[in-house]
């Protein structure tokens, strides 16, 4: 592997280690989230200055990152398993952490800290179905009108992301985004990505990486202390078919431009 390659791996794989997503470094370096993508995907090389920056957060040498291949280095502590923190009542009943919208930033950082889970907000809705893990996250944004900002979603957890339903609306953690609500079309099998939908026509469809997610909660139920005004905001409504037509179309433009 060359120097570029093993530049931008490493990178990527120290990251993953420090459980840091990509606007969590490109925060530390003072720098555009855009560009650590950049130096993980070998489009762009970080300069002297920032290379020196990188090295001394990892706690690696910058003879290191440009010579080792770290995520082979027995010294480097590997990301332990997946695990899911959560808390249980007096009853032994498992609690609905809340994740505020003030928390979410940290959540990135603490979702498998089972001291910080235990430090959120909790509550108990005894109408759903007591087999699965749920979490409630606080939105922000209008990315998904008529569901009004400050309105709390009540999702399941869903072990593996190669069983997110298409057209379904999910609350995603990942590396990129951090904590977002969107509609998910799974592409893991074929392309390892999932293309992420807002309802609100304003915002454009994005893909991330499977594997940059860290969660996936399907959403079962919301709460919210607004009603949906009567005129929508959202320019338009899209039929499910109408949502596909469009994941489709951008994956295809999405082909053309890696050919």
């Amino acid at each position: 592997m060359d120097s570029v390659h093993l530049v931008s791996s490493n990178i990527k794989f120290l990251r993953k280690q420090k459980g840091w997503t990509q606007q969590d470094l490109a925060d530390q370096l003072e720098i555009k989230r855009p560009l650590i993508g950049s130096y993980e995907e070998g489009r762009a090389d970080p300069r002297l200055n920032t290379l020196l920056k990188l090295a001394d957060l990892f706690e690696v040498t910058a003879d290191e990152m440009l010579t080792t291949d770290l995520s082979t280095n027995k010294s480097i502590k590997k990301k332990p398993a997946k695990i899911l923190a959560i808390t249980v009542d007096e009853q032994d009943n498992e609690n609905i952490e809340l994740v505020p919208q003030k928390a979410s930033a940290g959540y990135t950082n603490g979702y498998a800290d089972p001291e910080y889970i235990q430090e959120l907000p909790k509550f108990r809705l005894p109408m759903l179905p007591t087999s699965g893990t749920y979490r409630a996250f606080e939105i922000s944004g209008d990315s998904m009108l008529p569901i009004l900002p400050g309105t709390v979603i009540i999702g399941q957890y869903v072990e593996d992301v190669k069983d997110i339903k298409n057209g379904q609306s999910y609350i995603v953690v990942s590396e990129q985004e951090g904590v977002v609500y969107k509609r998910v079309f799974n592409y893991v099998e074929e392309k390892g990505l999932l293309y992420l939908v807002s309802d609100n026509t304003v915002y454009s469809p994005y893909e991330i990486p499977a594997d940059s997610v860290m969660e996936v909660w399907e959403a079962k139920a919301f709460i919210s202390t607004q009603f949906p005004e009567g005129n929508s905001r959202i320019q338009s409504t899209l039929s499910m078919q109408e949502l596909t037509d469009m994941v489709l179309s951008i994956k295809e433009e999405i082909t053309k431009l890696r050919k």
